[in-house]
């Protein structure tokens, strides 16, 4: 497979993070004139004719009945769970708060590590835990004031479990199927579940102002389906802990659009909190390095002391 020039690279990055970056000024403008489930329905519908269109150009892989129950959950946890609470908890929140928010999900990622798979989780990742904790309290204090904030907010956090969710439950899946098919899936049956919303969508479609429905229609085709194809083009050519890097950009991109295209005010606690989560979840990532260098070193030196130098450098040369 041909590496893409780094000026390709880098443009298909930039558009993941635009795209996802706009997610929540999409949901806070479609959240006017539709319902939280009736605008996560409409969104992935948008996304499944989209991803229909692809999966017929590009083919996708067939999914083994055995599995068809995984990727339900997937469409569950990844669309349905995520999107529906994400948008209700969006009603009490600003987009720019949802944006950090949302990010929190490597740290529940620890928390299901810990509690669902009884995984040995080290202090500095419990710690990074507290401290992305503490971040989340800092945004919720400068977004509505702590004595202000509507628990139907913290939605948002249980939409950032979710997805922690999917992660898990895709990895499951990642070895017998491609990005493409599985995004294909998660979509689709993600949306079967939405379709509990459908009664009364047709009137809003038709009540809601053309801006409204022109903001859901780039919801349904950049960030609910585009951005999903880009970014699995950007894993076929890097490693997830090094594409993950540039997810940390979309809190304060989302913050400086939320700013431009909705006129918020963006609180400097948010910012400060922000700045905190993304610290904690940059440093259960660092450490997730840390340890895969240390188990190479010590391989190495396993192999050193087993075969010698010259030893090693002999199956090296075989390779």
């Amino acid at each position: 497979m041909n590496a893409p020039s780094p000026v390709k690279f880098t443009l298909v990055i930039a558009s993941v993070i635009l795209c996802w970056a706009y997610s929540p000024i999409g949901v806070h403008i479609g959240l006017h004139s539709y319902s939280p489930g009736q605008l996560a329905l409409l969104r992935f519908l948008i996304a499944s004719v989209l991803m229909g269109a692809v999966a017929l150009v590009l083919g996708i892989g067939r999914p083994r009945l055995r599995d068809m129950p995984w990727l339900l959950v997937l469409g569950f946890f990844g669309v349905f769970l995520h999107h529906t609470s994400l948008n209700y908890g969006q009603q009490w929140v600003t987009a720019a708060a949802s944006s950090v928010l949302a990010q929190s999900a490597p740290l529940f990622s620890v928390l299901i590590a810990a509690f669902c798979l009884k995984e040995r989780v080290s202090l500095w990742r419990w710690g990074c835990v507290l401290l992305g904790l503490l971040g989340v309290l800092v945004v919720i204090w400068g977004d509505q004031g702590l004595g202000e904030i509507d628990p139907r907010g913290l939605l948002i956090l249980l939409a950032a479990a979710s997805w922690s969710v999917y992660f898990v439950i895709q990895k499951h899946c990642a070895h017998r199927y491609s990005l493409l098919t599985l995004a294909c899936y998660m979509v689709w049956s993600g949306t079967l579940m939405l379709c509990v919303n459908l009664p009364g969508l047709p009137t809003a479609v038709v009540r809601a102002p053309l801006v409204e429905n022109l903001a859901v229609l780039v919801l349904g085709v950049f960030p609910s389906a585009l951005a999903y194809l880009a970014w699995g083009f950007v894993l076929k050519h890097v490693d997830v802990s090094r594409a993950s890097v540039a997810m940390y950009l979309i809190p304060p991109v989302a913050m400086g659009m939320a700013a431009t295209l909705l006129g918020e005010h963006v609180a400097l606690q948010v910012v400060l909190g922000g700045v905190i989560v993304l610290a904690s979840v940059a440093a259960i990532s660092l450490e997730g390095r840390w340890r895969s260098g240390a188990q190479a070193e010590r391989t190495q030196a396993v192999a050193v002391e087993v075969l010698g130098d010259e030893g090693v450098a002999k199956v090296q040369r075989g390779r």
